[in-house]
């Protein structure tokens, strides 16, 4: 057990904000410290650090406590191996007394896989320096690929004898237990015996995020071998391949200071590059991005640049995964190395500030690269272009920022030459479809419910209704968590129940329409983000929010004198008062937005074709304007038959 006096001393000295900002960028907001929640994915930041009063909180998923908490909570760590962690970062000496046998047999299996993986480490970096075979194959490979001492050192770079099972038996000497041997997938058991996964490889150690070795990867060097090129430990209770990139470790506090992460395939390009002087570099190690890594990054960065070389099958091939970083909301560049050169051999060939010269000068926007890549294959050929527009046009959907969609498509349509107005639809038929997936609805008859649909054409946009946005959040800090209507997906499922603020981010979100006021889209999103993480929101999130312009309208919202009526007089809805259900008020509520919204379009619309006359206006576009006014004419008067307002004339 640690001595309490040692304890209090790793407490008074471990700093919350230099704690967490080991693990996610943080920035000052006022007195405290903001960042993206490292305990659940989250687009818009919750996570605050009190510096002053030493904890942090998560408004999102509720995580909270002290600079030993989060170790705990971010580490899978016991409180002990907290402590010693901190004790460690601080170089506080630890005292403690002499466990008993019942304690040293409760401790955590996953710290025992840990000393396993950090012998192991130790044993490979010997070998490769001080046994003879280490030296004239290994240490001779790591040379010619041009890495200096302090390099090796710095990767901890080792090497596995060519033996079957020299590791095994060394490890077993030095009183380390085979099942662990094999549980961190360092040793193989079968009906053959036991021996080494990794023998006659070059060693590359993988560690976490706090520097711990968790897996190794393996690089054979014989030639016309069967066996695999590179082997890399297999999942245990320490190593998730989909979470970890390689490099990490070395390149979060760079990628921290710089605000931007270079993303590259291997080992050695990673290597290469810290040996140049760019430190902020990862690799997914030849794997398929996955989307817990990308989050990883997120945590640090939303800025990416992702480094290939030449080979134009292998691009088109990467490109299929990386709609998956759009998804994720980052911001990400693609770089095109001149041909026959990779992230490796151009790091040797160049200075870390021509190299950065060159990535600055050549790097593009994903979007305009993949454009520009796949349309000079099908540009004489429209069906291939056809296709095109269609995987340009998944892509852009994904994206979940409304002004960055808008930009790309942009873009796109002047390169493929395109209107704006097809591509629009199309993405908006996209987003539609995704979400309805995610939001299914199969509404009983027995349930007295209005659904908001028809719904609003996907032109009409960049329009403001204050009145309207500003109801819709205040039902929303009222009556979030309360249940609008039960859906069972089928027979076999269980019933499951739909909130407001779910039904409501739903119909917002479905016809790709955004709050203008900036106060109301903030607190939209923070409603949404809690959606899709599973939470919930109490209002109370609001009243004492960071951002006194959200705290003071949740308390004005909320307060009594705020009455519905007048809104909805005039919307020419018939919910007049707080007292009826919320399964009708709530759906009125999006319908007398909608129609706001279509009843100013349909004005603009006909103002337009009043100019027609006095403007030098084609006929396609007088034809298109038409059109537009005859479609949201259309879907107005269907909202108001079916509810018995007024008709459009």
């Amino acid at each position: 057990m640690i001595d309490h006096n040692t304890i209090q001393k790793i407490i008074d000295t471990a700093e919350i904000t230099e704690v967490v900002q080991d693990y996610i960028n943080l920035k000052k907001r006022g007195v405290n410290y903001l960042g993206l929640c490292p305990f659940h994915n989250e687009k818009t930041p919750s996570f605050t650090v009190s510096p002053a009063k030493g904890i942090y909180k998560c408004f999102g998923c509720g995580k909270g406590g002290n600079s030993v908490n989060f170790i705990m909570e971010h580490e899978h760590l016991g409180y002990p191996e907290a402590l010693k962690y901190l004790a460690k970062k601080y170089n506080i000496e630890v005292v403690e007394k002499e466990l008993t046998a019942e304690e040293i047999q409760q401790q955590n299996e996953r710290d025992s896989l840990l000393v396993v993986t950090k012998y192991a480490n130790t044993y490979f970096q010997e070998k490769l320096h001080k046994n003879n075979d280490g030296r004239a194959i290994g240490l001779s490979y790591f040379k010619e690929r041009g890495f200096r001492d302090d390099t090796i050192n710095k990767f901890e770079l080792g090497y596995s004898l060519d033996v079957k099972d020299a590791f095994t038996t060394a490890a077993k000497e030095n009183g380390y237990k085979i099942d662990f041997l094999e549980k961190t997938g360092l040793t193989i058991v079968n009906e053959n015996g036991k021996y080494d996964r990794f023998r006659g490889r070059v060693m590359f150690p993988i560690h976490g995020l706090s520097g711990n070795v968790i897996g190794f990867g393996g690089r054979i060097l014989k030639k016309d071998v069967k066996a695999a090129k590179y082997v890399n430990s297999p999942e245990s209770d320490i190593y998730h391949k989909s979470r970890v990139l390689y490099g990490m470790f070395h390149a979060k506090k760079s990628i921290t200071q710089l605000d931007k992460c270079y993303l590259v395939e291997g080992y050695t390009d990673v290597i290469s590059m810290h040996q140049s002087g760019i430190e902020n570099v990862v690799a997914s190690s030849g794997t398929s991005l996955t989307v817990d890594q990308i989050r990883l990054i997120k945590r640090f960065t939303p800025n990416v640049t992702i480094i290939y070389d030449g080979d134009a099958a292998g691009i088109k091939a990467s490109l299929r995964g990386i709609d998956l970083v759009l998804e994720q909301g980052l911001n990400v560049r693609v770089l095109l190395l001149p041909e026959g050169e990779d992230p490796d051999s151009f790091a040797k060939s160049k200075s870390s500030s021509e190299y950065i010269d060159f990535i600055e000068k050549n790097e593009e926007d994903f979007i305009t690269f993949k454009t520009r890549l796949l349309f000079n294959e099908s540009k004489n050929n429209p069906v291939k272009k056809a296709n095109l527009i269609s995987d340009i046009v998944r892509s852009i959907a994904v994206i979940p920022e409304t002004i960055i969609r808008t930009v790309y498509i942009k873009e796109c349509s002047t390169i493929l030459g395109i209107s704006e107005k097809i591509l629009y639809g199309e993405i908006n038929k996209i987003r539609r479809k995704n979400f309805e997936k995610d939001y299914k609805r199969n509404i009983s008859p027995e349930d007295n419910f209005i659904s908001a649909s028809p719904p609003v054409p996907s032109f009409v946009d960049d329009i403001y209704s204050e009145a309207q946005e500003k109801e819709i959040i205040r039902l929303l800090l009222l009556y979030s968590d309360k249940v609008l209507y039960t859906y069972q997906e089928d027979k076999y499922d269980e019933p499951r129940d739909v909130t407001v603020a779910e039904y409501t981010i739903g119909e917002i979100l479905n016809d790709d329409l955004e709050f203008k006021n900036l106060v109301y889209k903030q607190i939209f999103q923070e409603y949404l983000n809690v959606v899709n993480s599973g939470e919930s929101l109490d209002n109370k999130h609001f009243i004492y929010h960071q951002d006194p312009k959200i705290s003071k309208l949740a308390a004005d919202l909320l307060s009594s004198s705020y009455t519905l009526s007048k809104i909805f007089e005039k919307g020419g809805a018939h919910v007049a008062t707080e007292d009826m259900k919320i399964k009708q008020m709530v759906p009125e509520t999006i319908i007398a937005y909608k129609r706001k919204i279509l009843e100013i379009a349909q004005s603009d619309a006909k103002e337009k074709l009043k100019e027609v006359d006095d403007k030098k206006i084609s006929n396609d576009e007088v034809n298109k304007l038409q059109k537009e006014f005859m479609q949201i004419t259309s879907v107005i008067n269907d909202i108001s038959k079916e509810r018995g307002w007024v008709v459009f004339k």
